[in-house]
C-alpha cells in the first residue's frame, strides 16, 4: 500500500534542534520513522509534533548533519544536538568544520565551498572564488581584458552549467564576463558537481554544474562593509544592509562598486597590462518565511553597469576610438535581471513540497576591438515547476516537474548580423533511493522540445556505495546537449588580426550543429587516521566523449575557423586529492591532476592548446586559537604548478614574432593573512603571483597592432607580476 494508515494520538512532543555550538537549526526535518507524519524546526530551532500510536522512533535530519534516531517514551520535551557530517570524533569536537568539503550524504560528487573558504582569498568576484579549490582551473582568456576563465575536467566554462540558486545564470551573452559580475561578498556558498548534473537543472551540463547560493537577508549581517585596495590600482567597496521588516519578511540591499584607473605597462610593450574598469552592481533581495504554514520565497532585483577600456597605454577613447592612431577597445555591459522562487513544504509531510522558479534577464554588451565591432543583446525568460515527494517511505524519493525557457539573441559581428530565437519546454523525473545503510541511487530522465535542437532525451544516473564505513565509491553517467554562442564564448578572437571563418554545415547555429557529449565518471574517497588525526584521500576519473563538438581552430596563424569536429573528440581527467589536519587549527589540502584533452581537427588529432597536462596544487591553512573576544590570526597559502603546454603554430610569422612549440612549466603562489580583532572587525592583506612569473611576450605584434602578426590570444600565464592588496571587513550582527 502506497500510503499506510496513520493513527494519531492527541498528545504532542515539543523540542529544540541545535548544532554543536548551541545555535538553532532552522528547517530540520522531524518525523516518525516509516510514516508521513512530520514537521520542521522554526527559526529558533523549536518544533512541535503529535505522537503516533505504536511508533516511538523519532527521526531528525538536516542537510549537512548526521541523521539521528531517538526512542521517545513518555517524554514531552527534548533538546537535540545535530552533529555535522564532516565533524571529527568526540576527542576533536573543538576543531572547526572544514571550509571546503565533499558532501558525503549526496549521491552525486559534490564539493561544497563555504563562506569561510571564500575568505581565504580576496575573492573579489565569482571568477576568483575558486583559487583555493583544485577541482576548478583558472586561466586568463586573453592578454587584454584580464578576465579569468574557469575550466572543469579540462574543458572551458560553456561546458559547465552555471546556476544561481538553481536558476540558470551564466550563459549566452554572459559567458565571457558573467563570472566577474557576481561580487564575492554576495556569495554564501558554492556547490561544485563533477560530471553529469541532475536532470532537474536542465540538459546543458556536460562536465559539471556550479551552483552559487547568495547571502540571505534573514541570516546575513544587518550591516556588512568590505573595502579592498591593491597596489595595481584596483579599488572595491561592498555594502550589505539587511532589515527584518516583520516576523515573516526581510529585505537586503547589496551595493558593489569597483574601479581601476591606474595605467600599468610593466613589460613596456605600450599596451596596458590590465584594463581600466568601472563597475556598479546593485541587488535588492526579499525573503518571506512562514514556517507554520510551510511557505518560503525569495524575490531578487539586480542592475549592473560595467565598463572596460583596454589597449595601448596612450589610447584615449574620446580621441582615438576606431582609428589607427592607437589600438584600443571599450566594452560596455548593461544587465538587468529579476527572479522569484516560491516554495511550499507540507507542514506534517516534510518530504512533500513543491517550488516555482521564475527569472528574466536583459543583457546588452556594446563593444569594439580596434576597428572591429562586436555587440550582443540577449533577453532571456525561464520558468520551472518542481514537485518532491516519496514512494511508500522515505527511502524512495522522487522529484518531477516541467520547465520552459525563451532566449532572444541579436549579435553584430564586424559587419554581419546574427539573430535567433530559442524556445524550449521540457519535463523531468528523477528517482532517488537510499537504503539508509550503504547504497544510494539517483536515476533521472528528461525530455525536451527545442525549436532548434528538436526533441531529445537526456538520461542521467548516479550511484553511491559504501563498501565499508570509511570508504565511499561513486559512479555517474549522463548525456548533455547545448546550443552554442561561438562569438560570445570566444571574444578573445577580436583581439587578433586573424580572419574569421565558419565552415557551414547547414546547422541551426551559425550554420553549425549543436554540441552533444556523454560524461562518465568514477570517484572513490577513503577516510583515514594518521597520528590520531583525521584525513581523507579521493581519486576521481572522468571521461567526456563528444558525439558532436564545435572546434575552435586557431592552428592556422592567419585565421580562426569554426567547424563541427570531423570525428569524435575526448577529454580525460584524473585527480587525486588529500585532505589532512596534522594538528588542531592547521589543515593541508593537496592535489595532483592529469588531463588528456585532444581535439579532432580537420588536419588530424592534436592535444588541446594552452592546456597543461599536469597540475599540482597545495593549500595550507592555519588559524590561532580564538579568544573569548573573538580575536585571532588566520594564515592561508596556495601553491600551483602547471606543466608545459602546447602553443598554437606561429611559424608563418616573422622570426621575432614566433613562439616555441611549448610554453615552459611555471609556478604561482598566493598568500593571505587575516587579523580578526573582534566578531565585528577584521583586517586582511595578501599577495597573488608571489613568484612574479610573467609571460615574456603576452602580445604578439604589439609594435604594429594593425599588422597581420598582432595576436593577444596566446596567453598561458600572468601578464601582471606580483600583486599585493589589503582590505577590511566590518559588520553589525
Amino acid at each position: 500500500m502506497l500510503f499506510p494508515f496513520i493513527a494519531i494520538s492527541q498528545e504532542t512532543i515539543k523540542g529544540t534542534i541545535l548544532d554543536t555550538n548551541n545555535s538553532p537549526i532552522f528547517g530540520a526535518n522531524i518525523y516518525w520513522e516509516n510514516s508521513q507524519l512530520g514537521t520542521n524546526s522554526d527559526q529558533n530551532g523549536t518544533f512541535e509534533i503529535k505522537t503516533l500510536a505504536n511508533n516511538n522512533s523519532l527521526v531528525i535530519s538536516f542537510i549537512g548533519y548526521k541523521t539521528q534516531k531517538l526512542q521517545i517514551n513518555n517524554i514531552k520535551k527534548v533538546d537535540i544536538i545535530l552533529i555535522a557530517e564532516n565533524q571529527l570524533d568526540e576527542i576533536e569536537i573543538q576543531t572547526r568544520k572544514k571550509s571546503s568539503n565533499k558532501l558525503t550524504y549526496e549521491v552525486k560528487n559534490i564539493i561544497n565551498i563555504s563562506k569561510e573558504e571564500l575568505l581565504k582569498a580576496a575573492c573579489c568576484n565569482l571568477a576568483e572564488s575558486f583559487e583555493t579549490n583544485p577541482s576548478i582551473d583558472l586561466n586568463y582568456s586573453d592578454a587584454l581584458t584580464g578576465t579569468k576563465q574557469i575550466k572543469m575536467l579540462g574543458l572551458t566554462s560553456p561546458y559547465i552549467q552555471i546556476v544561481q540558486e538553481n536558476i540558470p545564470n551564466i550563459r549566452g551573452a554572459a559567458q565571457t564576463y558573467g563570472l566577474t559580475f557576481t561580487p564575492g561578498t554576495w556569495v554564501e556558498s558554492i556547490q561544485i558537481t563533477k560530471g553529469a548534473g541532475s536532470v532537474v537543472n536542465g540538459y546543458e551540463s556536460i562536465t559539471g554544474l556550479i551552483n552559487t547560493e547568495l547571502v540571505k537577508p534573514l541570516t546575513d549581517k544587518k550591516l556588512f562593509i568590505n573595502a579592498y585596495s591593491s597596489l595595481n590600482g584596483r579599488l572595491e567597496l561592498n555594502t550589505h544592509i539587511n532589515t527584518k521588516i516583520s516576523d515573516k519578511w526581510a529585505t537586503g540591499l547589496y551595493i558593489h562598486g569597483n574601479m581601476r584607473n591606474k595605467k600599468i605597462d610593466d613589460n613596456n610593450d605600450h599596451f596596458l597590462d590590465t584594463p581600466l574598469t568601472k563597475q556598479v552592481n546593485i541587488m535588492n533581495r526579499w525573503q518571506y518565511t512562514n514556517t507554520e504554514k510551510g511557505w518560503v520565497s525569495f524575490i531578487n532585483f539586480r542592475y549592473l553597469n560595467d565598463e572596460k577600456t583596454l589597449g595601448e597605454k596612450d589610447f584615449d577613447p574620446d580621441i582615438h576610438k576606431k582609428t589607427t592612431t592607437f589600438w584600443g577597445s571599450q566594452i560596455t555591459t548593461e544587465r538587468f535581471e529579476t527572479s522569484a522562487k516560491i516554495g511550499y513544504v507540507f507542514p506534517e509531510l516534510p518530504y512533500k513540497n513543491f517550488g516555482l522558479q521564475f527569472a528574466y534577464s536583459y543583457h546588452n554588451q556594446d563593444s569594439y576591438f580596434g576597428l572591429k565591432d562586436y555587440t550582443i543583446n540577449h533577453k532571456s525568460l525561464y520558468a520551472n515547476f518542481i514537485y518532491n515527494s516519496i514512494i511508500s517511505d522515505t527511502r524512495n524519493k522522487f522529484v518531477t516537474g516541467i520547465n520552459t525557457s525563451f532566449d532572444k539573441i541579436d549579435e553584430l559581428v564586424l559587419a554581419s548580423n546574427y539573430k535567433r530565437n530559442e524556445k524550449s519546454i521540457g519535463a523531468f523525473f528523477e528517482y532517488n533511493y537510499d537504503n539508509l545503510n550503504n547504497l544510494n541511487l539517483s536515476a533521472g530522465i528528461r525530455i525536451d522540445h527545442h525549436n532548434l535542437l528538436e526533441t531529445f532525451i537526456t538520461p542521467r544516473l548516479h550511484i553511491k556505495y559504501k563498501p565499508w564505513d570509511t570508504g565511499t565509491f561513486r559512479t555517474s553517467v549522463g548525456r548533455g546537449k547545448k546550443s552554442t554562442a561561438i562569438f560570445a564564448e570566444n571574444q578573445w578572437l577580436f583581439g587578433t588580426n586573424r580572419t574569421i571563418k565558419i565552415i557551414d554545415e547547414n546547422g541551426q547555429f551559425y550554420g553549425l550543429n549543436p554540441e552533444i557529449a556523454w560524461n562518465y565518471g568514477v570517484s572513490f574517497t577513503q577516510k583515514f587516521s594518521l597520528l590520531n588525526r583525521k584525513g581523507d584521500v579521493t581519486f576521481d576519473f572522468y571521461k567526456t566523449s563528444f558525439n558532436e563538438q564545435i572546434i575552435v581552430d586557431f592552428e592556422n596563424p592567419s585565421e580562426v575557423a569554426f567547424y563541427n569536429a570531423p570525428a569524435k573528440s575526448k577529454a580525460n581527467s584524473f585527480q587525486v586529492e588529500i585532505n589532512y589536519s596534522p594538528f588542531i587549527h592547521f589543515s593541508i589540502k593537496t592535489a595532483y591532476k592529469h588531463q588528456d584533452i585532444t581535439n579532432t581537427y580537420m588536419l588530424g588529432e592534436k592535444q588541446l592548446p594552452l592546456q597543461p597536462k599536469n597540475r599540482f596544487f597545495t593549500n595550507l591553512s592555519f588559524q590561532t586559537h580564538q579568544t573569548n573576544k573573538g580575536g585571532n590570526w588566520k594564515f592561508d597559502y596556495t601553491y600551483n604548478w602547471q606543466s608545459e603546454q602546447r602553443l598554437p603554430d606561429t611559424s608563418i610569422y616573422a622570426s621575432n614574432y614566433q613562439l616555441p612549440n611549448y610554453a615552459d612549466a611555471h609556478v604561482s603562489m598566493n598568500a593571505q593573512i587575516t587579523k580578526v580583532f573582534s566578531p565585528k572587525f577584521e583586517w586582511y592583506f595578501g599577495g597573488e603571483n608571489l613568484t612574479n612569473h610573467k609571460q615574456k611576450t603576452p602580445i604578439l605584434g604589439a609594435d604594429n597592432p594593425f599588422g597581420e602578426n598582432f595576436d593577444t590570444s596566446i596567453i598561458y600565464s600572468s601578464v601582471l607580476g606580483a600583486m599585493y592588496y589589503t582590505g577590511i571587513r566590518y559588520n553589525i550582527q
